[in-house]
């Protein structure tokens, strides 16, 4: 009788996460060097700008305005989620891609608002979506991987699974 092959869980999926991160970490570095604090730079009118700004807060500048304890909060809530991911990811089988994307999405989007975090203090960002006089809460590529991810998530959670022998 042969041994039966170890399953291969669902790890290499980090590769998604590494070029999340880098992508992040990229384009908030060309932001801090070619735009102005709170200066809008054009990109499609009436629908686009980059707009550098800073974020102490987490989502819609939740806690922005509090003493300082939310930036190691929400350090820590970054490490943890990322950890419990990276976890899940190592039990899960690699073809599980319905789970394994979005927990990659996030994984790469938290630690790269993690590292703006422990770096600066507060997140940078540089997306300023929005229609006529509405502005969107400016956001960055990692903020869009963990709002990505999230959707993901919640929407492969509801949708009907099908048995691991049909998804291969």
């Amino acid at each position: 009788m042969t041994p039966a092959k170890p399953a291969r869980n669902a790890l290499p999926w980090l590769i998604l996460s590494a070029i999340v991160l880098v992508l992040d970490l990229w384009t908030k570095e060309i932001a801090l060097t070619h735009l102005a604090l709170h200066e809008p730079v054009p990109v499609i009118d009436g629908l686009l700008n980059w707009t550098l700004t800073y974020n102490y807060g987490a989502a819609f500048s939740f806690l922005s305005d509090a003493s300082g304890w939310q930036r190691w909060f929400f350090s820590a809530l970054a490490v943890g989620v990322s950890i419990l991911l990276t976890v899940w990811l190592a039990r899960m089988p690699r073809h599980d891609w319905r789970q394994a994307l979005p927990f990659a999405l996030v994984i790469g989007g938290a630690i790269g608002n993690l590292i703006d975090r422990l770096r600066h203090g507060y997140v940078i960002d540089f997306i300023d979506a929005y229609w006529n006089q509405s502005h969107w809460p400016a956001f960055n590529i990692a903020d869009s991987a963990i709002v990505a991810g999230a959707i993901g998530i919640a929407l492969f959670s509801l949708l009907p699974h099908r048995r691991a022998a049909d998804a291969r």
